[in-house]
């Protein structure tokens, strides 16, 4: 049983470092929330900085929005729990935030127990593990080998509520967690406390978005979850915002594949007899979720691998003749610069995003006649080293401008360049080499270390 009617937790920003009003935060500690939580990174911008081990949030944003979590947090005995460090949750990642949170207590001269928890994944044990047969992919994942762990540069594995749970039960105030399950970090105090954990998790579910899951939406504002026995209550904490039945169901579809089920470590949210309800004042209660644990608790594993490196170079056309006939001519530029270069021919190596006509979706757009006035055209090569990207994407940028296609009236240049130098290097690039479930068997996987900090000082 739980010790309170219900359980209030602050949902600051939908990523440490996207930044939220001050006002907001405010309001959201003046209802003296029991949990202050948020989740900061995912794999939806790829996967270079998992691969890189770089984070993909600015550190002087990060570390405001921690300023403010921890202090309050601390002050008023509010536990704080951060999930997926520095972005993507790796070693390298964690350290990182670790880092900032400890100039944050040295600044501020606080006191508190933080616990932090590593996501890391031994290789031997994944390949292990692999053999066993207790790796499986996910939806439309290649099958995992031991040569593509070895190339795997940072290798993790999603946390779940129990690993949160043990450091929250050692009396951590503060709770840095790797790779997490996102919803987790919300979830884990209250399902300690006793709360339903279907519940506690879909909840978590929307809250790890914060106020992109209201209307209007937007991913640098706070919001409030109020969870109760048999529902919770979601609530905005900018009076420029509100919860609609609609904003928070599309929410809980948002990067889903089935909508009554949503997958995590150990289990599943079945959402078969969620509803929502206008409770009032921009407010939405939400009933009829629960937890259902699957016969093997599996994780999902993360990891990527460099591929090459890539140079870029970015045009725009308005010419009509141009535009109805860029097709041919992207077909017939990559023809004369395999002719040009003979045994040295990159140019399978060499892409063509074509936006105003099928950018975003290439091969998979709907829409087959292009009605822009202008294309933007971004000339991709991707090879073995740097240079040879330089080299590939510095010839196809020199032979498209001057291509002559049919039916070209100018000949001083097909391409209007917007900066100069024309050619940017974006150097290594990697791609997802594990995406995959395992089953860790007996073996523990998540263990917690404790830092105490007395006035600032790490003891």
């Amino acid at each position: 049983m739980t010790t309170n009617e219900e359980f209030r937790v602050l949902s600051p920003t939908a990523i440490l470092g996207y930044g939220f009003p001050e006002s907001s935060f405010k309001r959201g500690i003046e209802r003296k929330p029991h949990l202050i939580a948020v989740d900061a990174g995912s794999t939806d911008p790829g996967p270079y900085y998992l691969g890189a081990g770089k984070a993909f949030t600015d550190r002087a944003f990060v570390k405001r929005d921690l300023r403010y979590m921890i202090k309050e947090g601390v002050r008023l005995g509010i536990p704080v729990v951060v999930g997926t460090a520095g972005g993507s949750g790796a070693s390298v990642h964690l350290e990182w935030c670790r880092t900032i949170i400890e100039e944050i207590a040295q600044e501020e001269k606080l006191s508190f127990k933080m616990g932090v928890i590593p996501s890391d994944v031994d290789k031997q044990a994944v390949k292990k593990a692999l053999r066993e047969g207790r790796i499986s992919p996910l939806a439309c994942v290649h099958e995992l080998t031991e040569g593509l762990i070895d190339e795997t540069t940072y290798l993790v594995a999603q946390i779940g509520i129990e690993p949160i749970i043990e450091a929250l039960q050692a009396g951590c105030n503060v709770v840095l967690a790797g790779r997490c399950y996102d919803p987790a970090v919300f979830a884990a105090l209250p399902v300690m406390q006793g709360y339903d954990e279907g519940l506690a998790l879909h909840m978590g579910k929307i809250l790890e978005c914060a106020a992109i899951a209201a209307t209007p939406g937007s991913g640098a504002d706070c919001a409030l979850g109020i969870l109760k026995k048999d529902s919770f209550i979601l609530e905005a904490l900018n009076p420029k915002r509100r919860f609609t039945c609609e904003s928070a169901a599309a929410h809980t579809l948002y990067e889903k594949s089935d909508p009554y089920h949503l997958p995590g470590p150990g289990g599943s949210i079945n959402l078969e007899d969620c509803s929502f309800t206008d409770a009032g004042d921009g407010r939405v209660e939400v009933k009829g979720s629960r937890h259902e644990k699957t016969p093997r608790y599996l994780i999902k594993l993360e990891g990527a691998r460099p591929i090459g490196y890539r140079s870029i170079s970015i045009a725009g056309t308005r010419d009509p003749i141009m535009i109805a006939g860029i097709d041919k001519i992207i077909d017939e530029v990559k023809q004369q610069i395999s002719d040009m270069s003979g045994e040295n021919d990159r140019s399978q190596q060499l892409f063509f995003h074509v936006y105003g006509k099928n950018g975003v979706m290439g091969p998979l757009e709907p829409l087959t006649q292009t009605a822009s006035h202008e294309l933007c055209i971004v000339i991709e090569a991707l090879c073995p080293t740097q240079e040879q990207a330089d080299t590939l994407c510095s010839v196809a940028r020199s032979t498209l401008l001057h291509y002559g296609y049919e039916g070209r009236i100018s000949t001083a240049g097909n391409l209007a360049f917007p900066f100069s130098p024309s050619d940017i290097k974006m150097g290594q690039v990697f791609e997802f080499s594990i995406y995959h479930l395992m089953d860790p068997g007996d073996e523990k996987l998540f263990a917690t270390h404790i830092e105490n900090y007395q006035d600032g000082r790490k003891a």
